[in-house]
């Protein structure tokens, strides 16, 4: 390195620069993957379009990473070290539109509004850095806990079963269900003088499911989990960082020796594909939908605003406002992307910003490697293939890590608020994290309200966003404090 090479900008060795890169990859890969898992089973994929879905997620992942690191034109890249993925805040709000349009309609709806967010988001990064002030610690401390709890749920369902469906706690009585068709077949034969079945008659599931909670599956879920506590306690360095990762892969590899992973997805999948857009048909542009997450993507750019600055602090270069322009204008062009090629909202990954912290390495050509990476790891669909077959049971051990870590990054950052002079911040997280718990708690408390409506209002994400950011706006004013979003950003990188 020369004195006038500054060490972000410093080349590195080939062989380090690949190892380093893939270090990077490591850390981010099982947050990464996460959310096309839940995003495609809610939208009731089949496992070959899940897999498509992780396949252009890690794809669009490297391609955003290179265009955030490396730079393209005078509009986009931060030109930090910066990996891209894909943000859990938005995954209430995509997982809510699965609910209630699934299926092929329900992703043109998703990534409608994915792409029209995007385009708006390019469009406000210049104006952003100017609203930091309505989200200072409090805010997105809270904001970033309501996610954590929010998405505890989904862990918790891969372990034991979701509520509804086939691993419901609870089924219907077959010999129940029997006397009830062979009742409606007896009164719809000619001539009968049985009374017609009364129609969307159902019975009530009261026999306990064999298949929710089964103690096979969560003792490998309680393995996995134990796997990652030890790994993260007793190994050092690199391995402690992907302490996650490799919970997983034990997971995988007891849940193979049980005969309950399958790899015929993975042998007939293909060695090698290109990631095509638009494999779900034209997107659907619904107005409320696009407002959904375009309300995700502030809170997402806020978020990344701190990072950048609490990454140009750790690195050394300044960031002026024309570079966190760049960079909040690449959160979105990656959304943008990310919508055409059927995946998901973009932006700063902390845990790989807190790696720069950690092994001191300041280039940017080291998330530049790792950008290639994923690009590679995006058009091998046996990869993808390999990731979709893991028991749900495996990744419920490691969600409930990845989910409470983000919740824990929440808390962390309140940890830096000033509540003993400042009573009202109390007040502004708990009625937020309050109302955030609403459409978990009761999620039919929108039924008599319009129906146009309920995509906003059924995201306890949207719904303590908006909360905290109001409340705090009433009691606190709208000062910025510039040094304090910094902290903030440094406690959520610590993990």
């Amino acid at each position: 390195m020369t004195l006038s090479t500054h060490p972000v900008d410093e080349r590195l060795p080939t062989g380090k620069l690949t190892a380093l890169g893939l270090q990077h990859v490591l850390v981010m890969y099982a947050g990464a993957v996460a959310v096309p898992l839940i995003v495609g089973r809610a939208l009731k994929l089949s496992p070959e379009q899940v897999a498509m879905l992780i396949s252009a997620d890690l794809f669009v992942c490297g391609l955003v990473t290179l265009i955030q690191s490396l730079g393209a034109t005078q509009w986009f890249g931060i030109r930090l070290p910066v990996m891209m993925g894909v943000t859990f805040a938005a995954v209430g709000p995509m997982v809510a539109m699965a609910n209630s349009t699934p299926g092929a309609a329900g992703a043109q709806l998703i990534f409608g509004a994915i792409i029209g967010a995007g385009v708006i988001s390019i469009l406000i990064a210049p104006i952003m850095s100017r609203l930091l002030r309505f989200f200072p610690p409090v805010v997105t401390g809270t904001i970033i806990a309501v996610i954590g709890i929010s998405l505890m749920r989904i862990g918790i369902n891969w372990i034991f079963g979701n509520p509804f469906g086939p691993t419901a706690p609870s089924i219907v009585n077959p010999e129940h269900a029997k006397w009830l068709s062979e009742i409606g077949a007896a009164a719809s034969a000619p001539g009968s003088t049985l009374p017609a079945v009364p129609k969307d008659l159902a019975l009530l599931p009261k026999v306990p499911n064999p298949k929710y909670a089964d103690l096979t599956g969560v003792g490998i879920a309680a393995l996995v989990l134990v796997s990652i506590l030890l790994i993260a306690k007793y190994a050092k360095g690199f391995l402690a960082n992907i302490s996650v990762l490799l919970g997983i892969v034990i997971g995988g590899v007891v849940a193979t020796a049980m005969g309950l992973m399958n790899f015929d997805k993975v042998g007939k999948a293909a060695w090698f594909d290109v990631v095509l857009p638009f494999q779900f048909g034209a997107p659907v542009f619904d107005p409320i939908l696009i407002l959904t997450m375009t309300l995700v993507m502030i809170v997402v750019m806020i978020e990344s605003t701190g990072m950048f600055l609490a990454l140009g602090e750790m690195t050394g270069r300044h960031v002026d406002r024309p570079a966190l322009t760049r960079g909040l204008r690449t959160d979105g062009l990656g959304t943008l992307i990310g919508g055409i090629f059927n995946t998901f909202p973009y932006t700063s990954f902390s845990q790989n910003v807190g790696l720069v912290a950690v092994t001191g390495v300041r280039s940017r050509f080291v998330c530049v490697a790792g950008g290639v990476i994923l690009i590679v790891l995006g058009v091998l669909p046996k990869m993808a293939a390999l990731v979709e077959s893991l028991p749900t049971v495996v990744l419920g051990g490691a969600g409930l890590v990845m989910f409470g870590m983000v919740a824990a990054t929440g808390i962390r950052i309140l940890g830096g608020v000033d509540f003993r002079n400042n009573r009202f911040n109390a007040l502004v997280v708990a009625i937020s994290i309050g109302i955030g718990m609403i459409p978990l708690i009761a999620p039919n408390f929108k039924q008599w309200m319009p129906h146009s409506l309920h995509p906003l209002i059924e995201s306890g994400i949207l719904l303590a966003s908006l909360s905290a950011v109001l409340l705090n706006l009433f009691f606190n004013g709208a000062n910025e404090d510039e040094a304090a979003t910094i902290a903030a950003a440094k406690q959520a990188d610590s993990h």
